[in-house]
């Protein structure tokens, strides 16, 4: 299941659980949105309580310099933990939603939908980084956010690269075709998944893509290679691995699963 070659070569991706992975590209080194917390519970009373079930596989400490963090929204702990934010504070760049932006201040910048951040490389070139639309949730932005707020995604670019999307915390499809118009190159994609559920919100269904879901952005986005995240370590992710593995081998898709 795991993908070889000279893409994976070009820019590795560590997966560490939950939305959180790690991905080096033109020489910088990106990473999705952090959450390094122990096993424990979320929650103040005002609204649904989450429950990370397992740690993640390294701690912040081992990951070495981090260039840019990749924010798919701040305003769920699944996405941006404790320890997440304390991390924040060591990275020189954190792209993120606008709401978000305003709120985390310091190294944080909000991208609206296609605005785009060049970073330059250690080699002297460019890497450009895209925000991409995504909703989280079921239906239309405007009756998504007010409940569940702004999400970004983020496609890399460079001269010499192939392109990456980070799908961020989406489960519309609309916007990966609207990706997939505007890129119709993707190499590798890193889509979160695991159809997670809660539900008093919209009823339970699936805030972000589901595995036949994501095997159809796949497909789409014509991906060479896909890194899933954002299926295991918190409870209330619905699908997980063996889910995925039979949605992309029933779409024919398997061989594009990257599993690390």
């Amino acid at each position: 299941m795991t993908s070889t070659g000279t893409t994976t070569e070009q820019f590795p991706v560590r997966v560490f659980g939950g939305p959180t992975a790690l991905l080096t590209y033109g020489g910088l080194t990106f990473l999705t949105d952090p959450t390094f917390d122990g096993p424990g519970t979320y929650g103040d009373g005002s609204g649904p309580e989450l429950a990370k079930t397992a740690p993640a596989s390294a701690t912040p400490a081992e990951l070495g310099r981090v260039d840019v963090v990749l924010l798919s929204h701040d305003e769920h702990p699944d996405n941006l933990d404790h320890a997440g934010r304390a991390l924040l504070a060591d990275v020189p760049l954190v792209l993120t939603t606008p709401g978000g932006g305003r709120r985390l201040g310091g190294a944080a910048k909000g991208l609206a939908d296609w605005e785009t951040v060049e970073l330059t490389r250690p080699d002297g070139g460019t890497v450009t980084v895209t925000a991409a639309p995504a909703v989280h949730g079921p239906g239309t932005r405007e009756e998504v956010e007010p409940v569940t707020g702004q999400v970004v995604g983020f496609v890399l670019t460079a001269p010499d690269l192939p392109a990456v999307y980070v799908s961020g915390d989406n489960a519309s499809l609309d916007a990966v075709r609207q990706v997939a118009e505007r890129f119709p190159a993707i190499d590798t994609a890193i889509l979160f998944a695991g159809a997670p559920r809660i539900p008093v919100v919209f009823d339970g269904a699936a805030l972000v893509l589901d595995s036949a879901s994501a095997a159809e952005a796949t497909r789409i986005l014509d991906a060479r290679r896909v890194v899933p995240v954002h299926y295991n370590s918190w409870s209330h992710f619905s699908e997980g691995l063996d889910e995925l593995v039979a949605a992309f081998t029933a779409a024919g898709l398997a061989d594009r699963l990257d599993l690390g």
